[in-house]
């Protein structure tokens, strides 16, 4: 999808004449399968639309174990940078899983055209609201639910994703072990 097309599919921006001009403010890149976008530890000031492709999140602790905290199917907004960095650095890793096409822009030049367009200002609040909203389930399904609620709540909010993602990442998005997704999902 083309971000112009992604853009005109927000409310927010559908009414108004800026989405050329906004539009405009971004970079559009691909990337290859297995490629970072960001690193986890680097300097990261960029907001990403995912417009085709695959993408997923992890941490990295100290000892090299990885986990899953974000999937994302394009076209989709990647979590925010206000969400995703500290002190101007990733707290996570994105990586591409498929051939993607992003779309890039320093988060001080979006923030720059949300001062000036009430539009822009309103879609931006708005993706950034929907990605807290998605952290706050996972955190809840995490917390409240037992391994067999935990792949019936992933089905109903993310329909689709166990036939496109590797099930590794999705056992650790859900916190439980490969093996224990893949006696779930037999069972």
């Amino acid at each position: 999808m083309d971000l112009r097309t992604f853009l005109m599919q927000s409310h927010e921006l559908s009414q108004g004449s800026c989405v050329d001009r906004f539009a405009s403010q971004w970079s559009a890149d691909r990337v290859e399968p297995k490629t970072h976008v960001v690193r986890q530890e680097d300097p990261d000031t960029d907001e990403i639309i995912l417009l085709d492709g695959l993408l997923a999140a992890t941490i990295c602790d100290p000892d090299g174990k990885e986990v899953c905290v974000g999937l994302y199917v394009g076209p989709s907004v990647v979590t925010p940078v206000i969400a995703r960095t500290r002190a101007g650095q990733s707290l996570v890793s994105i990586t591409a899983t498929t051939d993607t096409k992003i779309a890039r822009i320093d988060s001080d030049k979006l923030t720059q055209l949300m001062i000036s367009s009430e539009p822009i200002r309103n879609w931006a609040n708005g993706a950034l609201r929907d990605a807290l909203s998605q952290k706050a389930d996972r955190e809840w399904c995490l917390a409240a639910l037992g391994g067999s609620d935990r792949l019936t709540w992933f089905r109903e909010t993310y329909p689709g994703y166990e036939d496109i993602f590797n099930h590794a990442l999705i056992a650790s998005f859900l916190g439980i072990t490969p093996v224990t997704l893949s006696r779930l999902r037999h069972s």
